[in-house]
């Protein structure tokens, strides 16, 4: 397990372009253009368990909640809108995490920023 999962998150929010970084909540919080978030840390702030919550694809929520409950969950206030929850208090596959927070992106950035990112990758 990382020692501190936050300096391991952040850079892989803010290598997508145009992501900004600041609290919300009184949590770090990755935007796009500064306006639509798309990760957010959840260090004990709702629970008591480390993890982020991040936007997700239409279906994949109950899918990896149903299947993983031990590294997912549904998180409360966005988790109705179809948030996951991503448990950092266990055994973390950050190349996974690398692919759920280009996805989270993937759902709320415009498809100008998607043209680029397809372009650099």
């Amino acid at each position: 397990m990382v020692k501190d999962p936050l300096e391991r998150l952040r850079p892989i929010c803010l290598s997508l372009p145009e992501v900004t970084e600041r609290l919300s909540h009184g949590e770090p919080t990755w935007f796009v253009r500064d306006r639509k978030a798309f990760v957010m840390y959840a260090n004990y702030h709702h629970s008591d368990r480390l993890g982020f919550w991040c936007a997700a694809p239409d279906g994949v929520q109950a899918m990896l909640v149903d299947q993983e409950p031990e590294a997912f969950f549904r998180p409360p206030y966005v988790g109705h809108r179809g948030w996951l929850g991503v448990y950092l208090d266990v055994e973390v596959d950050w190349d996974r995490v690398s692919e759920i927070v280009e996805d989270a992106y993937r759902t709320v950035a415009p498809k100008r920023l998607l043209a680029h990112l397809d372009a650099s990758g």
